[in-house]
């Protein structure tokens, strides 16, 4: 779901509340859709968080803290030079539209007092941050609109800012419960009711219209008490933050300010104790897993056209092969040949002479070059011959080379999809460059911090160690383990090493499970179900001179079957 108008009155009110007043302490830019205002508070420093995501805009206190770029945007350096140290002096909305205004007290270079406000557009795709002067004109914007984007609305510095053009929709805080209603009313003549209320009211989102369905059915006088309710709650910001999940699932499918009753049994709600901590809540997994997704886009490009580009070669070399599985037709040509040189003449185009190798000495016909002679075609048969089993050990080689590297390249793939944080990214780049996919940085001689592995304990006691990439699965694996600990990895499956470490004590049937379990979560077979793992004494797994990092060979290994289970 969005973020409607409705809940945005009461983030806004919330807002207002703790940050009147508060100064400008610093401002973040940690990607191209995100601005992060610190504001000092009475009640010390808050988070403001404003997003241009297409697919979860919106603005409210965060306390989850992104990873920042070494170097700032142009759009924050000018942010913080306009708007640093001042004081937040109003927050309005537009009706119960998704558009919101801060506006700040701030000091020009000539120390003249000035007005500088932040403009959050809230519009999926179209959603934007803008900065405007006290005459409303732009001064920059996150993502700026020029005519070849849209022929009837700009946003460029300079240019005076202009409202998005309103929908005919009726505001509940201004109009009349009744009057409301009947408009509604109106609208369901043609369509549904939860439509016709999406169609008829300002800043609703589908699910309050379809709880309020839900509610009144066809009873127009019910209809006119949910939206005078609804009039109410809105008003007096009386909402109440709701997160929504499917029975016995842990991810949510919904949010709300009203409580909602239309799933029945087959949803649980979880009240909140803020709107910023149920949006916060809400949005940070998909959001931390959208910024990932986008530094990390670079990568996965290069990866894929590697992938891509071996696959064919391989297969290239498949069918190589297969025209060198005919060799021995060559050599047998060259000894029928040798063997019948007398009754070849030279000048011949081809030769007819029985086959002593078939068991009923079927006669075969060979082709012949006219221009050499008998005993040089033969001669030739025997090169060609050669050639072609030098081939295919060279193939079978370059293959097996080639699989190898795919094998390597699907578990960088797999780290990378599952990398969170910039510092586990910056680590995956530094693999890239040493293994010559990607040329480093010249004079840049600062390595990223080497982070630990992961840490989890099993139910019974026993720790758990989990690699972050294919260098620390290498350290963790052949330097830190001890012969006595067990390695788990996904069976012909990218995934992470994963040690059990036992400290010398025997292990549990739980811990094996459980080890698995997490082993299982950390690979591509994350989200799937009856996953095999194996698992072995560290002292039978060992690497391969000029292997790959992270690859290693094992034996003496069991398989268990686990579904994925997160570690907590």
């Amino acid at each position: 779901m969005a973020l409607d108008g409705m809940m945005l009155h009461h983030v806004l009110n919330e807002l207002k509340t703790e940050a009147l007043g508060s100064r400008v302490y610093q401002i973040y830019q940690p990607n191209r859709e995100e601005i992060i205002i610190v504001l000092r508070t009475q009640n010390g420093n808050k988070r403001l968080l404003l997003s241009s995501r297409a697919n979860s805009p919106r603005v409210h206190f965060t306390d989850y803290a992104v990873e920042n770029p070494a170097t700032p945007p142009m759009l924050c350096m000018l942010m913080r030079k306009r708007l640093g140290g001042g004081k937040l002096i109003d927050i309005r909305q537009l009706g119960l539209d998704r558009i919101v205004f801060f506006d700040f007290e701030c000091t020009n270079e000539l120390g003249d007092k000035v007005k500088i406000t932040v403009i959050v557009e809230i519009m999926g795709k179209y959603s934007n941050i803008i900065m405007t002067d006290e005459n409303g004109v732009i001064i920059d914007a996150l993502k700026r609109v020029d005519l070849t984007m849209s022929s009837k609305r700009m946003v460029l510095p300079n240019l005076k800012y202009e409202i998005p053009s309103p929908q005919d929709k009726l505001n509940i805080l201004l109009t009349d419960s009744d009057k409301v209603a009947e408009r509604i009313l109106e609208e369901s003549q043609t369509k549904a009711l939860n439509k016709a209320i999406l169609n008829s009211v300002q800043g609703i989102s589908p699910i309050v219209c379809r709880e309020i369905e839900d509610f009144a059915g066809e009873n127009t006088q019910l209809l006119k008490d949910k939206i005078k309710e609804l009039s109410d709650i809105v008003l007096l910001s009386k909402g109440t933050p709701v997160m929504l999940y499917h029975k016995g699932e842990n991810k949510p499918f919904d949010i709300s300010f009203v409580n909602i009753n239309q799933y029945g049994s087959m949803a649980e709600a979880k009240v909140y104790e803020s709107f910023s901590k149920l949006l916060d809540s809400f949005y940070i997994e998909r959001d931390s897993a959208d910024r990932m997704k986008v530094k990390s886009a670079d990568l996965m490009r290069i990866l894929n056209n590697l992938i891509n580009r071996i696959s064919n070669k391989i297969n290239n070399q498949r069918q190589e092969l297969k025209v060198c599985a005919d060799r021995e037709q060559l050599r047998i040509k060259g000894d029928l040949l040798q063997a019948n040189l007398y009754r070849i003449q030279r000048g011949a185009e081809f030769v007819i002479v029985e086959n002593f190798y078939d068991e009923n000495n079927e006669e075969i016909k060979i082709t012949l070059n006219p221009a050499i002679s008998p005993a040089q075609n033969a001669q030739k048969f025997y090169k060609d011959y050669n050639k072609a089993k030098t081939a295919q050990r060279m193939l079978n080689e370059q293959i097996e080379k080639a699989e190898q590297e795919l094998v390597y390249l699907d578990s960088l793939k797999d780290l990378l999809s599952r990398a969170t944080t910039e510092k586990e990214l910056s680590q995956i780049r530094v693999e890239f460059v040493e293994q010559g996919y990607i040329k480093g940085q010249k004079n840049n001689n600062k390595k990223p911090q080497q982070l630990p592995p992961l840490e989890y304990e099993t139910s019974d006691g026993f720790k758990v160690l989990v690699g972050r990439n294919n260098k620390q699965n290498d350290k963790l694996t052949l330097k830190t383990a001890r012969n006595k600990d067990i390695w788990f990895h996904t069976k012909n499956i990218p995934g992470s090493h994963t040690i059990l470490v036992t400290d010398g004590k025997e292990v549990t049937d739980e811990a094996i499970t459980e080890t698995a379990q997490i082993a299982a979560y950390h690979s591509k077979a994350g989200e799937s179900n009856n996953v095999p793992v194996d698992y072995t004494y560290i002292k039978y797994v060992s690497k391969p001179n000029g292997a790959k990092p992270g690859m290693v060979i094992f034996k003496n290994n069991k398989t268990v079957y686990v579904t994925p289970k997160a570690p907590k």
